[in-house]
């Protein structure tokens, strides 16, 4: 396949555009720059909404990545609104692009977040289950909505509902890796939330799958079959290092340090959910169970 894709150069895009070109696929990246002599690149700025929509013609798909970190800074007014602009507004200005194209793309596969729940306790959540409540649902709600000009241009949409990815190289683990490799690590809040989580070593290949499956179209939840709670994950993490973890991190604290509203909605509510789509149609996890999934990229890194 021609695959276009934006977000091609953050810890998941790098992985996946790997993975992409390994199985022999074309890559395309959409970029911010006007791409270099001979380079397979497409302009956009999604803040200047502008996009080279001509330059996407004739793609077999498209996978649309791009979007700023939610946990990379406080929650400002200024930082929300950046958040949501970069999802939303991105989204639309791409889906209105493609739906305007002669000759679009079979497949359009979209990140969203299972933030689309929002604080659900211990229900078990599959992607049938309702929207949650709070600024992430809010913002998932209306990121996963800016695609409906390319569905009902007739383009297959496959939303992605990607849950905490795990790796050594970025994200919340690489954040949290030194004070559990120096013994200091623990529970968060009660511990009792629970967290949809999948390795990075498996995303790429959930988004090919994703990309092949012509079967699978609307929201898909990418996310591990066996989802924990954080005194489950504190343990394994512990125990994959060998170092105790005897630190528990009261919610009060979490809420001082990043504000109520980021602590409660990243770090304290509870998520339990589960990737029915995906294996029922028939995708195979690598690594479905949290502790050998930590070990392996633990011991890739040099961690254990």
């Amino acid at each position: 396949m021609r695959v276009a894709i934006t977000g091609s150069t953050g810890l998941v895009g790098s992985a996946v555009v790997t993975v992409l070109s390994a199985a022999g696929h074309e890559v395309v990246r959409l970029v911010r720059r006007a791409p270099g002599p001979g380079e397979k690149a497409v302009r956009w700025d999604p803040a200047r909404r502008e996009i080279d929509a001509a330059g996407l013609e004739g793609h077999d798909a498209v996978l649309h990545l791009a979007g700023e970190n939610v946990g990379s800074g406080r929650w400002t007014a200024a930082r929300k609104a950046a958040i949501r602009d970069s999802r939303v507004n991105g989204t639309r200005l791409l889906c209105d692009a493609l739906a305007g194209l002669a000759r679009p793309p079979r497949t359009l596969v979209c990140a969203s977040a299972v933030g689309y729940y929002g604080d659900r306790g211990e229900e078990t959540l599959t992607e049938e289950s309702p929207p949650g409540t709070g600024y992430l649902a809010e913002v998932c709600r209306e990121w996963e909505a800016a695609a409906t000009p390319a569905a009902r241009k007739g383009i297959r949409v496959v939303t992605l509902r990607i849950g905490m990815v795990l790796s050594p190289k970025g994200g919340a683990l690489a954040r949290i890796l030194p004070p559990f490799r120096a013994g200091l690590g623990g529970v968060i809040g009660g511990g009792r939330q629970y967290v949809g989580w999948v390795a990075l070593d498996d995303l790429p290949h959930i988004v090919l799958h994703a990309l092949q499956c012509g079967d699978l179209s609307g929201p898909v939840n990418a996310v591990a079959p066996r989802p924990v709670t954080n005194r489950e994950f504190t343990g394994a993490l512990g125990k994959a290092l060998s170092r105790p973890t005897p630190l528990p991190v009261p919610a009060f604290a979490l809420r001082l340090a990043v504000g109520r509203e980021m602590a409660d909605a990243l770090l304290l509510a509870s998520a339990r959910v589960v990737p029915r789509r995906l294996e029922k149609t028939g995708y195979r996890f690598r690594f479905p169970e949290l502790g050998a999934a930590l070990r392996h990229m633990l011991a890739g890194a040099g961690m254990t």
